[in-house]
């Protein structure tokens, strides 16, 4: 007698569910470990460059130098990602960014840096970015099954948060009891451990291989344009990058636009906006969990938060006081960062594995574009219109421009044979 089939096992939607496999966690320790080097990092150089010129504008110079490679050498380190392996890429730029970073720490100790060598080591540290920024995530995708992908992005967001809180409290306290050269050299040794850490990473069962063909496929056909073909082409790429743009350029940009509001229209002042800014982060972390636990992220879905978050935007800048926009600013934070998981699941998995790191640089080098363009167009749009005026028109065209965009495509595509058959069956 034949045993009755085993019922199948409901699907996971844990916002955990990757860190069951014991690479995966490794690989978040090591990263928070990478992310805490890398604010402690920042942290200092910011109060280094004001230490050597006096000049918050160039602060500013100085990290627009260390993102600016990014604008049109995201594309070739996309490529040099899909060309070799992986890990070796991964372990190789994090050996490099260790390299740069004891540099700095040397230099600093001898007291032999000044802001021009500082600005070629922000320089290289952006180029040798290109290529490690999508080399790890797409290395963190490779340790778990496709389904697991989302929850996998949503742990790194996690640790991308908490590295990012560890960091910044560490630089003050390293820097008071042992200097600020110290900041650079604990940076450098989070990057060795990391370089530490790859070797011993092994995908999960069912995991997306990233398979580096030597014979079958020449390595002349691995170009820069077909990545940049495969992103042009493909209209979900597309839809997405208008999505992310629109938003990234009339909203999200909260540090500036809130910052005005409430240190103007709503009289409160700094002690308020770290308020509205403690209250961002800790939506931020929320969201990140909940977007954790999605499956099959779409870009309809990236749009309808997308949409719902400009809308909420438009509610905060007709707040009357600092509560209501406390009580906005919360499921602001959330919707955006549900958004921002799913969006990434979508660009990491939606393209084939071969093509990953190129269609990741291509997205590089556009979302340079925006976060280099939208502060200044937001600043212009608040000197033009205020701070009430720049949140409601930048969430009334993010909403609109979703929705005529959905309306387009769903007037485009044409309706299933199966749908249409009974309608010329009727009219026959």
């Amino acid at each position: 007698m034949s045993s009755s089939p085993t019922p199948a096992q409901p699907e996971s939607r844990s916002p955990w569910r990757s860190l069951r496999h014991r690479s995966m966690r490794w690989w978040s320790v090591a990263n928070f470990v990478s992310n805490a080097g890398t604010w402690m990092q920042l942290t200092v150089q910011n109060l280094l460059v004001l230490q050597i010129t006096g000049s918050a504008a160039a602060t500013g110079l100085s990290m627009s130098v260390q993102a600016a490679p990014a604008l049109l050498m995201s594309v070739l380190g996309g490529a040099a990602v899909d060309r070799w392996p992986r890990k070796l890429t991964a372990a190789v730029s994090q050996a490099l960014l260790a390299v740069i970073a004891f540099t700095t720490a040397l230099l600093v100790a001898l007291d032999r840096l000044d802001m021009t060598s500082l600005m070629v080591l922000a320089a290289v540290t952006g180029m040798v970015a290109t290529v490690d920024n999508p080399a790890c995530a797409l290395l963190g995708n490779d340790l778990v099954p496709a389904e697991d992908v989302p929850s996998a992005i949503g742990v790194g967001a996690l640790v991308f948060n908490a590295g990012r809180l560890a960091g910044t409290a560490l630089a003050g306290v390293t820097v008071g009891f042992l200097g600020t050269a110290a900041a650079y050299f604990a940076n450098g040794f989070s990057f060795l451990f990391v370089t530490a850490v790859i070797p011993f990473l092994r995908p999960a069962a069912g995991a997306v291989r990233h398979v580096v063909e030597k014979g079958g496929r020449p390595q002349a056909a691995m170009t820069v344009r077909e990545g940049i073909t495969f992103f042009t082409r493909r209209p979900r790429l597309l839809a997405l990058a208008g999505v992310t743009g629109i938003s990234a350029v009339f909203g999200r940009n909260y540090g500036l636009t809130l910052a005005v509001l409430v240190t103007g229209p709503l009289a409160g002042g700094a002690g308020a906006f770290g308020t509205v800014s403690t209250v961002l982060a800790a939506g931020g972390i929320l969201g990140a969990v909940l977007g954790a636990r999605l499956r099959r992220p779409s870009v309809r879905l990236v749009g309808a938060l997308a949409a719902a978050g400009a809308l909420l935007q438009v509610v905060a800048g007709m707040s009357p006081s600092l509560a209501v926009l406390l009580v906005l600013v919360l499921p602001m934070a959330v919707v955006e960062s549900v958004s921002d998981t799913a969006g990434t699941a979508v660009l990491q998995t939606d393209p084939p594995a071969r093509l990953r790191g190129r269609v990741l640089g291509v997205w590089g080098s556009v979302g340079t574009v925006w976060s280099l363009g939208g502060p200044p167009a937001l600043g212009l749009l608040m000197e033009l219109a205020g701070p009430r005026g720049a949140l409601i028109a930048g969430g009334l065209v993010i909403a609109t421009s979703i929705a005529t965009g959905h309306l387009l495509h769903t007037r485009r595509t044409p309706a299933p044979a199966a749908l249409r058959r009974p309608a010329l069956e009727t009219a026959a």
